[in-house]
């Protein structure tokens, strides 16, 4: 192998240039004739003899241009050469202002000035280097004048100029590679590409609800995205193969009348060292549909009603809650009548848009005590959606009914009956007892005698609770033969309604009264046979219907509580004219059921306004001259009104 040198003879194929075609020189006004301006020397590749040699500045009157002869003084004729052609240097785009990057160092073996180099950025006025960088001339220093980007540009190549300052200056240049490095300056960015912001509660598992796309301008890890929910929503976040893109969907099925909406924040957060996150809200309206049946406040519903009320006024009213919205709320009303007690549905009607409930008919506590029927609640979505409640309807007794007087009754049927006693009859003597009825109840029914009228004051007595008649004293000669008693049978209620019954009391001697007794009571006997016998059939019936009445109505009150005692209280104000005084509550009502308590010899002197109600009498049929049957039957009626009261 041979080693073979080739020596280039220069061709002069380069002319001289300046760096720039055209020089702004700023002169003042004052300057003096003499004064020097440098210019920037020209440059030509080439070498020896086709090199630069001489500058010759045209025609001007103003200016001219000098040249130093070559003399013995040093020759510029070396160029600057830098110690590197190609510089690289790596520097964060947060770099700050004045950050030094390198240094520029270059040699010229001439002398003096022409030894002397000045650095320059060749690309001065070009693609906005110089508002980046800056160059100290003298040092060759490159440092950071303005603000780096990476995401605006990530490479800086730069032309650094070394020049000597001969009078034919030479020149060189070497090239800087300022490469930017990225730092986590930037955000994410969510943008949210399709949004379904109306989402049905029933909406299936999986439902897309939003499509977004996440960007990041920085780089590498710096610019990998990953997406978060919060913990406590019910939807979910589904990444794309190359995670730029983000589904929203539905995790489970919602309930509009659990939440009605959801704000949903979206979190979007690099990888980078720190990371950088942001968020992106949105709103997702839950939309109602038919899925709640309409809901009653009370089941069953309770109402206690008055009897007697006015036919076409309302008498309560139920009423239903849906927890969807809209038309899927809106609930009307109607009577089952197919399940319902037929005999009252047919007279109960029922409106429709508020549940309140109106009789065609006016209640009778003497007739009907109780009843149910069923209302249907249903609401108008589509399909619609029902339920049903139970009604019990207990009527209450009004002061409607007069005291009916069962004895004395005369042949032709008015109250009114003739008495006859020997005259030699002793104080205290039972003379008759005045019996009476009422239909109604409790304070209602209790009755209460006394002596509305008499023939003379101190002779009888009228006990008000039994309503015995008995003398006060003994007979005297000149008393009257016939004495005439208007015995006032009223009721307690807040209303008093009242009967009126007349007992003559005739004194005979006391054969005579012997006689007239036996006939008495034979007739008594006949009379008082047929009444027994429709009596019984009468009480017999009223004492079983209320008695189930009470029993139903103890138990549904004893069912809404497990403490029925709480309901049924003992009279605290019991004032010993009572034999049983019972409470009970319903809701906000209360109730007090009473009966009466038997009385033995409590007389009242004539004129009084008291009262007695009527307690069974078991004195023989010589003392209290009565029909056995009767008093027995009597008897019942009395313990009849008790047992229902209690």
């Amino acid at each position: 192998m041979h080693k073979i040198s080739v020596d280039i003879i220069d061709v002069n194929d380069n002319p001289p240039s300046f760096l720039d075609e055209k020089y702004n020189l700023e002169i003042l006004e004052s300057a003096t004739t003499g004064a020097r301006f440098q210019l920037e020397t020209a440059h030509d590749p080439d070498i020896g003899t086709n090199a630069l040699q001489s500058y010759k500045l045209s025609q001007n009157q103003y200016f001219r241009l000098e040249t130093e002869d070559l003399g013995d003084e040093d020759i510029n004729d070396n160029a600057p050469i830098c110690n590197k052609q190609k510089y690289t240097v790596l520097v964060k785009e947060d770099a700050p202002e004045g950050t030094f990057l390198l240094r520029v160092n270059a040699s010229d073996s001439d002398e003096g000035v022409n030894g002397q180099i000045e650095y320059s950025l060749r690309n001065k006025f070009r693609n906005g280097a110089s508002e980046v960088f800056d160059l100290d001339s003298l040092t060759g220093e490159l440092k950071i004048k303005g603000e780096l980007n990476f995401e605006d540009r990530q490479v800086y190549e730069l032309k650094i100029l070394a020049a000597d300052k001969g009078a034919v200056s030479l020149s060189t240049q070497c090239n800087v590679l300022v490469k930017v490095e990225d730092v986590n300056d930037n955000q994410p960015e969510i943008e949210v590409t399709s949004l379904y912001s109306h989402i049905p509660e029933d909406a299936l598992p999986g439902t897309v609800v939003a499509l977004m796309g996440v960007t990041d301008l920085d780089s590498g890890m710096n610019g990998k995205i990953i997406c978060s929910l919060p913990k406590d929503v019910p939807f979910d976040l589904k990444p794309s193969s190359d995670g730029n893109f983000y589904s929203l969907l539905t995790k489970e099925y919602l309930d509009k009348e659990s939440k009605s909406f959801y704000d949903i924040t979206i979190t979007a957060k690099d990888l980078g060292n720190p990371p950088l996150s942001s968020t992106r809200l949105i709103h997702v309206d839950v939309t109602d549909v038919n899925d709640n049946s309409p809901v009653f406040i009370q089941n069953p519903y309770t109402f206690y009603v008055v009897e007697n009320n006015k036919p076409g006024i309302a008498v309560f009213s139920l009423r239903a809650d849906d927890l969807d919205e809209g038309e899927n709320a809106r609930v009307s009303y109607s009577v089952d009548r197919v399940n319902s007690d037929q005999s009252m549905a047919t007279f109960l009607n029922i409106n429709e848009v508020n549940g309140t409930v109106y009789s065609l008919k006016s209640f009778d506590f003497e007739s009907q005590k109780t009843f149910q029927f069923f209302v249907v609640a249903k609401d108008s979505g589509s399909p619609s959606l029902s339920s049903n409640v139970t009604v019990n309807v207990f009527i209450l007794d009004q002061n409607d009914n007069v005291p009916v007087i069962l004895y004395p009754v005369s042949a032709n049927g008015s109250a009114e009956g003739v008495e006859e006693i020997p005259r030699n009859v002793n104080a205290g003597h039972l003379v008759t007892k005045v019996r009476a009825y009422d239909a109604d109840i409790g304070y209602n029914g209790w009755l209460l005698f006394s002596l509305q009228e008499v023939s003379e004051h101190r002779l009888f007595g009228l006990d008000r609770y039994t309503g015995q008649i008995r003398t006060l004293r003994s007979f005297t000669e000149t008393d009257e033969a016939q004495q005439k008693l208007v015995i006032l049978v009223k009721d307690n209620g807040n209303v008093s309604l009242s009967a009126t019954a007349t007992v003559i009391v005739k004194v005979v001697e006391p054969k005579e009264a012997f006689a007239a007794s036996d006939v008495k009571n034979a007739v008594k006997d006949e009379e008082e046979n047929n009444v027994t016998f429709y009596l019984i059939i009468t009480l017999g019936s009223v004492s079983v219907l209320f008695l189930i009445s009470i029993i139903v109505l103890i138990v549904m009150q004893c069912s809404k509580s497990t403490d029925c005692s709480s309901k049924y209280l003992q009279d605290a104000n019991y004032d010993g004219t009572l034999c049983h005084s019972i409470q009970y509550r319903s809701g906000d009502k209360r109730y007090m059921l009473v009966g009466p308590r038997m009385s033995i010899g409590s007389t009242i002197v004539p004129g009084s306004n008291g009262n007695t109600l009527v307690i069974p009498d078991r004195r023989s049929r010589r003392d209290s001259g009565e029909n056995p049957v009767v008093g027995a039957m009597l008897n019942q009626l009395s313990l009849t009104k008790i047992t229902e009261i209690i």
